[in-house]
């Protein structure tokens, strides 16, 4: 791919120029004519630096620049690209919220992606305001937004039904993560058994987005109008994953700007204690919230055409991916603790009695 010539032309004016090597980054962004804002780097050890172009005519982004600072993050943004020029091959209702590959650059000797950007305000902005998540219409027109998004991804990219496959060497690189704790031989066998009782379920592969955190998502007018960061992305993958990924997101940050011992606002069921108590209150607690996000699960289960019951098993493996995948070993360890806790309590006994008789049949439904 070759470096883009710029000018100051708007993103959607872009042309590619014949170059046998990318610009440099900052020769690139000296070429543009637009004003450049550079974002933190994440502390994770295999960060990637995000330069946002903007327009000095209009105040907006026009362009965002991904580089990456170490091998693994290269490969990160090799494999974000190629997302993204796959689902630009692809007509989607949703293809304004995606963002369009223009080019690449040069940083340090790594390549780094250039994209047009995306245009919104990221939900972990609204949801770290004051009281949002005590809200529940707040919280619930969250969810009903990242709903809808995903109801148009995968139903514009709904491929051949396979059945629901949530370990996929998740247990594996489990097992060797955390080969030096005592938990978790355990561990994965349970999460084994989840994944054995998921794939009575059979659903269409879909593209998935793969890591559908609050911050990743940007919001205009209540509508989802961006989502970013498509590394962990396949162009036809397990669509539950995305489902999970975001609900379990959602709920591990509610506690975080109240004091152990207190309950969090708009929550009574939920008290600061043990690490991940907003997940456990989720998938385990009482009140609007867990209602909130097993409904959630549920329908998109269902939408799917798996069973509704195994709502569950999803998020517990959704949980296990989460220790697996994550870059930062500090983040990873806690999330394992967490699955393990969860995964050595007894299914709900509704859900339980209505897979044993067969209540949510599972069937082949389109998304």
């Amino acid at each position: 791919m070759s470096a883009l010539a710029v000018g100051g032309a708007r993103a959607s004016e872009l042309t590619l120029a014949a170059s046998a090597e990318p610009q440099s980054l900052w020769e690139f962004v000296e070429a543009s004519g637009l004003r450049a804002l550079v974002l933190g780097t994440s502390k994770v050890p295999n960060a990637k630096i995000i330069v946002l172009l903007i327009s000095p005519d209009t105040g907006r982004p026009e362009l965002a620049v991904k580089v990456p600072t170490t091998d693994a993050a290269t490969t990160a943004v090799r494999a974000e690209t190629a997302m993204l020029v796959e689902l630009d091959r692809v007509a989607l209702d949703i293809r304004t919220t995606i963002p369009r590959v223009v080019g690449d650059v040069e940083f340090h000797g790594r390549t780094g992606v250039v994209t047009t950007a995306v245009h919104g305000t990221p939900m972990s902005t609204s949801y770290a305001r004051n009281r949002h998540t005590a809200n529940e219409a707040r919280v619930s027109a969250d969810f009903a937004a990242v709903d809808r998004w995903l109801v148009m991804l995968q139903h514009g990219t709904a491929a051949h039904p396979a059945p629901l496959e949530m370990d996929a060497g998740i247990g594996a690189r489990l097992a060797q993560r955390f080969a030096d704790d005592d938990r978790i031989d355990e561990a994965v066998e349970r999460l084994g058994e989840a994944c054995g009782r998921l794939r009575s379920s059979v659903v269409p592969r879909t593209a998935v987005h793969g890591d559908l955190w609050i911050s990743n998502i940007l919001l205009c007018d209540g509508t989802v109008s961006g989502v970013v960061d498509w590394e962990g992305g396949e162009p036809r993958g397990e669509p539950v994953r995305d489902l999970v990924r975001f609900a379990i997101a959602y709920a591990l940050f509610l506690d975080r700007h109240t004091k152990a011992g207190r309950c969090v606002r708009g929550h009574p069921g939920l008290r600061v204690g043990t690490w991940g108590a907003g997940v456990e209150y989720a998938l385990d607690g009482r009140g609007w919230f867990p209602d909130l996000v097993r409904g959630f699960l549920r329908t998109g289960l269902t939408r799917l055409g798996a069973d509704q019951s195994q709502w569950r098993d999803a998020a517990l493996a959704g949980i296990a991916e989460l220790a697996a995948l994550t870059d930062d070993p500090a983040f990873a360890r806690p999330i394992l603790a967490l699955f393990c806790r969860l995964a050595g309590r007894p299914e709900p006994t509704e859900d339980r009695a209505a897979r044993e008789s067969g209540a949510f049949a599972n069937g082949r439904a389109p998304v």
